[in-house]
């Protein structure tokens, strides 16, 4: 498919992949519509691969574009996958205060090409309680069956490639304790679990084909890919109970698993509040114990946040993010899950934040709590957090991206 004219023209590619974190030499690639497949080790998996959970995920995508054109059908008729130079300047004259942001979702709007960005957060996760096999409030919620405390420093660096492009990677530790609930309730104490090390690395890209206009009530819409690398695996640092490090800025994966994430968002500004949020959807691929090939359920997770801004001069705001984490009973390619949760979970929060900007420097920062409001087989739990970002631009006063 293509949209646009001359230069301005995009294909659409639509690509499929499995990658046997244990098996290297297995690597299957399907490529719509050529049907090409590439690769060694070949089976017939991409015939009998579930290719309309596939096209789903397309058609939800344009219909989410489709949304926020529809009330601007001179707008929607002259749309072009790349925002012109006016447009862009348009809205880095508009008001945009320099500030942290929201903590629980990437930025959605991109750097300015050449300008950079390194971000380091501390993510931690105190769970006594859980959630049964029904989707419920904290007032049903059940000790157990872990107490589990974790601590998960992440650092972001991300770059302005082009106008429209913007690269980056997330580099992770993980450490975490925890016991049986059951023997420390009872007060006989017991031995407790715990470990420290190196986390999984993530590499992603934003491209933003829709830039907001302030005059309008049209957002800026950006496509989010990434790529986790189960590093935390490879250096052999052990998995928390519950499969997850605490829940962050990246869309959650289970840990030490390769995973390929896509994902829509959206942001609006109108001053004093800008609202963002967006939709992830993650496919890991197979694994393996012993001679066992392994399959988890997809991960679907959900992100919408309100900033109110009080002060524009010290970047000081408040934020409410609302947060969901989904694991689903199927699979893209179609294999039947055999390991995590076959029934599927879910986890609901809300985390209210404060940001602010230190002084007239580059740096700014933020710090909220997390709080667990209703889940299905996973954990109540709490996730304090802190923020801290600088900018830098090679030349030129740094932009609000």
């Amino acid at each position: 498919m293509a949209w646009g004219g001359g230069k301005r023209a995009v294909k659409l590619v639509i690509l499929y992949l499995e990658f046997n974190v244990d098996k290297v030499n297995q690597l299957y690639v399907y490529i719509a519509p050529t049907r090409r497949i590439v690769g060694t080790n070949m089976n017939p998996l991409t015939a009998t691969s579930n290719r309309s959970d596939i096209r789903l995920l397309v058609g939800f995508t344009f219909l989410a574009l489709a949304y926020f054109y529809v009330h601007d059908p001179v707008t929607l008729s002259a749309f072009e996958w790349v925002p012109s130079e006016e447009e862009i300047q348009k809205y880095r004259q508009s008001w945009n205060p320099l500030s942290e942001g929201p903590l629980l979702i990437q930025a959605v709007d991109i750097h300015p090409e050449g300008q950079l960005s390194v971000r380091p957060f501390i993510y931690g996760q105190v769970a006594e309680h859980s959630y049964g096999n029904r989707f419920s409030l904290p007032t049903e919620r059940k000790p157990g069956p872990v107490h589990l405390y974790s601590v998960s420093p992440l650092v972001t660096i991300a770059y302005g490639l082009t106008n429209h492009v913007e690269i980056g990677t997330a580099l992770s530790m993980s450490s975490f304790w925890a016991r049986d609930s059951q023997s420390f309730n009872q007060g006989k104490g017991g031995p407790m679990t715990t470990n420290t090390g190196f986390g999984d690395v993530s590499l992603f890209v934003k491209y933003r084909p829709i830039i907001q206009d302030p005059d309008t009530s049209r957002p800026s819409v950006t496509l989010y890919s990434q790529i986790i690398l189960p590093s935390s695996r490879w250096t052999g640092t052990e998995r928390p109970p519950g499969g997850f490090a605490p829940i962050g800025r990246l869309p959650s994966t289970r840990f030490g698993e390769l995973g390929f994430t896509e994902g829509l968002t959206f942001r609006k500004n109108f001053r004093p509040f800008r609202i963002s949020g967006g939709v992830f959807y993650t496919y890991a691929a197979p694994g393996s114990e012993g001679a066992t090939t392994t399959y988890t359920g997809d991960i679907v997770n959900t992100r919408f946040v309100f900033e109110h801004f009080l002060d524009d001069k010290k970047s000081l705001a408040y934020n409410l993010e609302f947060v969901g984490l989904h694991t689903l009973t199927w699979r893209t390619d179609g294999h039947a899950i055999n390991r995590g949760q076959r029934s599927g979970s879910t986890t609901l929060g809300i985390e209210p934040v404060i940001q602010w900007r230190f002084g007239d420097s580059n740096f700014v920062g933020a710090a909220g709590v997390l709080f667990t409001v209703a889940g299905q087989n996973a954990l109540d739990a709490i996730y304090p957090n802190f923020s801290i970002q600088w900018y830098w631009r090679k030349t030129g006063k740094v932009i609000m991206r």
